[in-house]
């Protein structure tokens, strides 16, 4: 593809940045648009994934036919299906008339599955079954139902630690991800910053009709080598901040630095890990140590019901008839119990604090802790943390 080319994509979808990787990603997509390939695309949150959809559509066969996209972690677990499959009168409470899902008023076109790592199991196995078929049911009928879509999905998840987990299906995972267009996180773009940075304060500044901001050497480096947890969406925000409360618009370093996070201002090495082998890449060392906490809950538990049920392979010796105290069985239970109730403290405090850092985002303490946000919910609601 000729840098001309590029351009003119970067230019009709709204992309700003020379980085290689984000060049060799538009590339992908324009080539995979060509052929009816599903196509998983991956990245952290903020990153700018939902253009690539839009470019793989525009350059298919089925640029005339409808676009639609659906975000799958923002719909309730119980209409999920209704909204993906379509529903018919009657097939629950409140269905009063049918209802067509999106795959069958996209037959012909594309869908983009945005956040597919959310899908509940019960949806991923008729997801599943239209992506091999093209066959799917509406809610509440026996009629099979053709339709010609093509799917385009996005996740913030590590799809691998998922599937391990048993959250999301692997043979579904495999199926989605017949092509895999990775997208960099904003500090692997470094070169890329101060262009978005400088876009996203004169877009403001023209429509408020205030001074152009302007950055100086010290203060453009600082905003290279920081963190950027949230990617493009975080710049963009900071952009507007200081754009909106900043009477200078001569920024400094210092100024700077008072728009970061703390963590920021370490250039990200507040709760970050390196990776982990076979496949365990966890983001933070939070995840980490949360995946540590519920291990060693789960072993607690197994070692807790083998001594209840009194299984031979954790007793290191036959104990004579004499030797056996009702009293001391009872102690050597104790102390699980106890260990169980300090495990349990662990994983709150670990889930309190990524709410804490994440400002009280849920999404982003989910995607900090390598759990789903549904799970995250439920742990809120049982350890009183609302």
């Amino acid at each position: 593809m000729t840098p001309q080319e590029l351009l003119s994509i970067k230019q009709r979808f709204g992309i700003i940045g020379q980085s290689p990787l984000l060049n060799r990603d538009i590339e992908i997509a324009v080539q995979v648009a060509r052929t009816d390939l599903s196509v998983l695309i991956t990245g952290e949150s903020g990153v700018g994934k939902e253009h690539f959809p839009k470019i793989i559509h525009a350059f298919s066969a089925r640029k005339h036919g409808p676009y639609f996209a659906v975000n799958c972690g923002a719909i309730p677990e119980g209409t999920i299906d209704s909204e993906l499959f379509g529903h018919e009168k009657g097939a629950f409470t409140d269905a009063k008339n049918e209802h067509k899902g999106y795959f069958e008023i996209a037959d012909g076109g594309t869908l983009f599955l945005d956040e597919v790592g959310e899908l509940p199991l019960q949806t991923q196995v008729r997801l599943l079954r239209v992506l091999e078929t093209g066959e799917y049911l509406r809610m509440g009928s026996s009629q099979v139902r053709k339709t010609n879509v093509r799917v385009v999905a996005a996740t913030n998840l590590n799809m691998r630690q998922a599937t391990d987990d048993g959250r999301f299906r692997e043979d579904l995972y495999y199926r989605l991800n017949t092509i895999e267009i990775r997208v960099p996180a904003l500090r692997e773009r470094k070169e890329d910053i101060p262009l978005l940075f400088r876009k996203f304060a004169v877009d403001f500044c023209t429509r408020y009709q205030m001074p152009p901001l302007s950055l100086n050497e010290e203060a453009t480096r600082l905003l290279q080598n920081s963190y950027w947890r949230g990617n493009i969406r975080q710049l963009k925000n900071l952009a507007e901040q200081i754009a909106t409360i900043e009477l200078d618009h001569q920024i400094s370093a210092e100024t700077l630095q008072r728009y970061l996070p703390a963590e920021e201002n370490q250039q990200g090495l507040v709760l970050r890990a390196p990776k982990e082998p076979a496949g365990k890449d966890y983001s933070h060392e939070i995840s980490i140590l949360y995946n540590m906490v519920m291990q060693n809950k789960k072993d607690l538990e197994e070692l807790k019901q083998m001594l209840l049920s009194g299984r031979q392979e954790v007793i290191s010796a036959p104990r004579h008839e004499e030797e056996v105290h009702p009293s001391r069985d009872t102690e050597e239970i104790i102390p699980i119990e106890e260990d169980s109730l300090r495990v349990d403290d662990s994983e709150k405090e670990l889930i309190r604090r990524a709410l804490e850092l994440s400002g009280g985002n849920r999404k982003e303490a989910a995607a900090r802790l390598g759990r789903s946000e549904r799970t995250l919910y439920r742990k809120i609601k049982e350890y009183g943390l609302e």
